[in-house]
């Protein structure tokens, strides 16, 4: 998990050490992060109110060419399996948003050959998918959680013949569904992979 509310991991803690997920409840690499976004949902809960954030993505060791360059882009079937989880909201792929601020010289992700005579790029702006297809770097992509609906608070609403009205929810509600998400991105990211693994297979058989 990389940020709830108006907490984030900060950029220069970057790359992070993902074996480190399940180091504790919240499911962030980053401890003092970590301990910064319990307090956050600790004290939201106090509130009755809920809070939203990102679970950024790296999927490793994906080799080039899974994928369409047209009507099954790699990064079109990941945000779709991405946006059929509950509360999602956003879904970016690589620099995404941020990138819109550079300029193609600064975007392009240059192709160069490495110590062992591979060929990678220089940066990873597309975050691993070029045209629809993968290229052998690693597929990053952010995921964005909208807070959940229901509060432990009073709402004004109205009813079904428009009169206004209060809703007082109860029963049990999480603050933030983000740790909670992490298994299911990895999960729903596991299987668009492998089912364009399979497809790659079958045209090659």
């Amino acid at each position: 998990m990389q940020q709830v509310g108006g907490i984030a991991i900060p950029a220069e803690n970057f790359p992070l050490d993902h074996s480190l997920t399940e180091s504790n409840d919240i499911r962030c690499p980053d401890k003092a992060t970590a301990e910064k976004m319990i307090a956050l949902i600790e004290q939201t809960k106090k509130e009755g109110d809920t809070l939203g954030g990102v679970i950024a993505a790296t999927i490793q060791n994906v080799p080039a060419g899974l994928g369409e360059p047209v009507f099954d882009k790699l990064h079109a079937q990941l945000g779709k399996a991405m946006l059929s989880i509950n509360a999602v909201k956003g879904f970016e792929v690589g620099s995404g948003f941020a990138g819109v601020v550079l300029k193609g010289s600064q975007q392009n992700d240059r192709f160069i050959k490495d110590d062992k005579g591979e060929i990678k790029t220089a940066t990873n702006h597309s975050g691993g998918i070029q045209g629809g297809i993968s290229n052998g770097m690693d597929i990053t992509f952010n995921v964005a959680f909208k807070p959940v609906s229901t509060l432990m608070m009073e709402q004004q609403t109205t009813d079904s013949s428009g009169n206004a009205t209060t809703i007082v929810p109860g029963g049990r509600h999480d603050v933030c569904v983000l740790p909670r998400a992490v298994p299911i991105v990895e999960a729903m990211a596991a299987l668009v992979i492998l089912d364009f693994y399979l497809l790659q297979k079958a045209v090659q058989f």
